[in-house]
C-alpha cells in the first residue's frame, strides 16, 4: 500500500492514508464531541508577515502559567492538516481530525509547558490536501520547494510573529520590522516542522549566511534555541533534507540545537530511497561539524505506517 505513494505521480500522503485506512478498517479517529478544546486557543486570520501580501492564518495557544522568559514555539504542519472545522468537511481529512491544528496545538502545549504555541497554517491547500508554504519558500502546486538563499523565510516569520503577537494582545510583542528597537527581554523561540512543514526549516537553513549580515534578523536568529525536524517529506524527487555542507556549516555555527526525529514511513520507503540517504547525510554532516544535534528513529520495529508517521508529533 505504501508503495503507491509516489512522488513522481504527485500522490499526497493523505491519499495513501485514506487507502491504508480503508484497507485496515481502522485509522486514527477524532476524539468525541465531549472533548472540548481549551479556551486558551485563539485563531488569527490573514496575518501579514514581512510584506502585506504575504498572509498566513495563525493559531495561538496561550500557556496556562506563562514562563518569565517570554518563550514561544512555532509549528509548521504537514499535508491536509487544517483547522478542525475544515477537516471535518473533507472526506479524506475527516478520519484524521485528531491531528488538526487545534489538537496539535494542545499536544505541543503539553510538550512545551509555559510557552506560547503558534501553529502556522499553510497559505495554500491545493485540492484541500497539499500544504504549500509559498510565503516561506518558492513552491509548486503540490508544495514541493525550490530553495533559494534569499527568499526571506526568516524575515517573513519575524514579521508574522510580530503582527500575530500584536493582534493577540500579548505583552512585550516583537517590534515592527525595520525599526531599531531590540527584541523583548528574554524572548526565545523553538521551531518545529512536521512532514511537509519541514520545508520551512530547510529554507531557513539556506538563508543563514545572508541573515548574519542583517543585524535585525541576526538578533532574531540568535533567539532560536532549538529546531525540530519531524519526519520531513514532500512530493519532490530530492532535497527532502538539507545536504549542502556549506548550509549545514552555517547551521552548526549558529549553535541552535538540532533535533531530527524520523519514522520508517519516510526514511525506509523503497519508492523514495533518497529520503533515507539524505536524512543520514544531514545527521552525519552535522555531527562531523560538531553541531548540537540529537536524532532518533521512532517505531523502528514496527511496519511503516501513516499512523506512526503522525504519532511522531506526540512521541518526539
Amino acid at each position: 500500500m505504501l508503495s503507491l505513494r509516489s512522488a513522481a505521480a504527485g500522490l499526497s500522503l493523505f491519499a495513501v492514508a485514506q487507502m491504508s485506512n480503508m484497507a485496515t478498517g481502522g485509522g486514527l479517529q477524532p476524539p468525541g464531541s465531549s472533548a472540548l478544546l481549551p479556551r486558551r486557543l485563539l485563531r488569527l486570520a490573514s496575518v501579514p508577515g514581512s510584506e502585506q501580501h504575504r498572509l498566513n492564518d495563525l493559531l495561538l495557544l496561550n500557556p496556562e502559567s506563562p514562563r518569565c522568559d517570554n518563550g514561544h514555539v512555532v509549528f509548521f504542519p504537514g499535508d491536509i492538516q487544517n483547522f478542525q472545522q475544515e477537516m471535518a468537511l473533507q472526506p479524506e481529512a475527516a478520519p484524521w481530525q485528531c491531528w488538526s491544528l487545534e489538537r496539535v496545538a494542545v499536544l505541543l502545549g503539553t510538550r512545551f509547558p509555559g510557552r506560547h504555541i503558534w501553529v502556522v497554517r499553510a497559505s495554500r491547500m491545493y485540492l484541500h490536501k497539499f500544504s504549500c508554504y509559498q510565503n516561506f519558500v518558492e513552491s509548486n502546486l503540490f508544495g514541493a520547494p525550490e530553495h533559494s538563499p534569499d527568499y526571506g523565510a526568516l524575515r517573513h516569520l519575524r514579521g508574522l510573529l510580530g503582527h500575530g503577537m500584536e493582534r493577540a494582545g500579548l505583552p512585550n510583542p516583537l517590534p515592527p520590522l525595520g525599526g531599531a528597537a531590540p527584541l523583548p527581554q528574554n524572548f526565545s523561540l523553538i521551531l518545529v516542522g512536521f512532514s511537509k512543514g519541514c520545508v520551512v526549516l530547510n529554507q531557513i537553513v539556506f538563508e543563514l549566511a545572508g541573515v548574519r549580515a542583517d543585524l535585525e534578523l541576526r538578533l532574531f536568529l540568535d533567539s532560536i534555541t532549538d529546531m525540530y525536524w519531524l519526519d520531513g517529506g514532500h512530493p519532490g524527487g530530492s532535497k527532502t533534507w538539507v545536504t549542502d555542507k556549506h548550509a549545514l556549516g552555517e547551521l552548526a555555527a549558529s549553535r541552535v540545537t538540532v533535533h531530527a526525529h524520523v519514522t520508517p514511513y519516510e526514511v525506509r520507503d523503497p519508492m523514495r530511497a533518497w529520503v533515507g540517504r539524505e536524512h543520514l547525510c544531514f545527521v552525519k554532516t552535522l555531527e562531523e561539524l560538531n553541531a548540537c544535534i540529537t536524532h532518533k528513529l521512532h517505531f523502528e520495529d514496527e511496519p511503516a505506517s501513516i499512523e506512526n508517521h503522525f504519532r511522531v508529533i506526540k512521541e518526539f
